[in-house]
């Protein structure tokens, strides 16, 4: 076999084993129903072979019509955390106290009262009214202006690696591109599954604003860091169209980009990209796909740099002694004391920490308690979920309400503050997911257990706002 044919029928069986294994080779067999192949927004060619081969590929285009602030001081002013950053609705209002001109007088206008005794039902007629007259209020406001046709360079810095840049691309993505049971060919991939109720409140605030303000973020691989260099080359030439620092002292910077040459260059550069994994934002993404908009509000960050909390859990009394839960947690892991320390976090996966009666304990599961080939069977959230909630407490809702789910901006000291106040009977700590894990689970086309990634830094809300008209 000569060289040539050696290499032809070595792109036929990757062609054919590539296609069966994302479920085309009907599209590929059928010299691909072009309409279909739009709708998955791939890209179709002809090599010389006579092969079809498809080249997956993320879309990202410019928004029309963004409210940004009009500087660094508009957006100290108007930018904020995003909705389920919050334990409570306590924070929520005290946060509007200090900064009433901030966006979370929108997204989480019934806080927006002057007496936390007066705050409205989340999602009520008319705790959406208040956010229709306070997004009317925010672009008519001397802190944002109207910018057209941009995509956005996003940098963001952390105090605990502050030699560390995380960069990604800001602007609309495909709705047609999330895989979806319907779809499942789309290149850009959940990491969650979509509860309808949640969905429907982030759509109702969308219909109510005319507006996207929560952004989605979605991660690539980058492998070759020509995305990552491009960016850092841009934001090396170029200063900031405005910056701030949150509440947790990282450093939000944004680069607007109107060149149309440079945008359609950053649009290559991810159209390189096979596939983005949604890190975080999944409702959001759902929420424009169930109104039947084209488009959704992202940020593609590369993977390299991005950074995973834990999510820890607070649980309620079910009713049974922490004795006899300790007791009935020796048949799933091996039980060490580590005895009463103001904190503890683990170290590394398969580590887990609980803590009740003024003691910490670890948990390591035993090897029969998940199977290291399923990525997402291996996450730490889903073993505790089956062999602790599930096996021993009897809950087999991993969203049910005597759970309480503690995003990494919060320490285990915070956990174990909650508990010898008597709220709850006991805590769990968990190591971060990590990247690989994260990434792992998606390409196995698995969901991560509810609650299981806290990507940290957060995209901060009120820095670019798609306005949809």
């Amino acid at each position: 076999m000569t060289s040539a044919e050696s290499s032809r029928a070595f792109a036929s069986e990757s062609s054919i084993r590539f296609a069966q294994r994302m479920e085309t080779f009907a599209f590929v067999a059928d010299k691909c129903n072009i309409t279909g192949a739009a709708r998955l927004a791939n890209v179709f060619s002809v090599v010389q072979s006579g092969i079809w081969v498809i080249h997956l590929m993320v879309s990202i285009s410019a928004v029309p019509r963004a409210l940004v602030p009009v500087d660094s001081h508009a957006a100290d002013q108007i930018s904020a955390p995003n909705y389920d950053e919050f334990q409570s609705d306590q924070e929520v209002y005290d946060l509007l106290q200090s900064r009433p001109e901030c966006v979370l007088r929108v997204t989480m206008a019934h806080c927006a009262v002057d007496d936390f005794q007066d705050c409205l039902k989340d999602g009520s007629p008319e705790a959406l009214g208040k956010a229709s007259s306070h997004m009317e209020e925010l672009i008519a406001s001397s802190h944002t202006r109207i910018a057209q046709n941009v995509l956005w360079v996003y940098e963001v810095v952390s105090p605990k690696r502050p030699n560390v840049r995380q960069l990604g691309l800001g602007g609309l993505a495909r709705t047609q591109e999330i895989r979806t049971e319907q779809n499942p060919t789309g290149v850009i991939i959940r990491n969650e599954g979509i509860r309808p109720e949640k969905a429907e409140g982030r759509a109702k605030l969308i219909q109510s604003t005319n507006a996207y303000i929560g952004t989605v973020n979605c991660a690539v691989q980058d492998s070759r860091r020509r995305l990552t260099t491009a960016l850092e080359s841009y934001t090396e030439e170029f200063d900031p169209s405005f910056k701030t620092i949150d509440e947790a002292g990282n450093t939000h910077r944004v680069w607007l980009v109107d060149d149309g040459e440079t945008s359609e260059d950053f649009r290559s550069l991810l159209a390189d990209e096979p596939f983005a994994y949604v890190a975080d934002g999944n409702h959001r993404s759902a929420a424009a796909a169930a109104l039947g908009h084209d488009h959704f509000l992202a940020v593609f960050f590369t993977t390299q740099r991005m950074r995973l909390e834990p999510y820890n859990r607070l649980v309620e009394d079910v009713g049974l002694p922490i004795d006899e839960i300790i007791q009935q947690l020796n048949s799933s892991f091996e039980v060490e004391t580590i005895g009463d320390q103001k904190t503890f976090r683990p170290a590394n996966v398969h580590e887990i920490g609980f803590y009740a009666n003024g003691q910490w304990l670890s948990l390591t599961p035993r090897p029969e308690t998940f199977d290291p080939n399923n990525a997402a069977e291996s996450i730490d959230a889903d073993i505790i979920q089956r062999h602790l909630f599930d096996a021993i407490l009897g809950i087999a809702d991993p969203r049910d309400k005597r759970l309480n789910f503690v995003g990494g901006n919060k320490d285990s000291a915070y956990l174990k503050a909650r508990v010898d106040s008597g709220e709850y009977a006991f805590a769990l700590s968990l190591a971060p997911v990590t990247i690989q894990q994260f990434v792992g689970v998606c390409e196995q086309d698995r969901f991560m257990p509810p609650k299981s990634t806290w990507f940290d830094p957060k995209i901060r809300s009120g820095l670019v706002t798609v306005l949809l008209d």
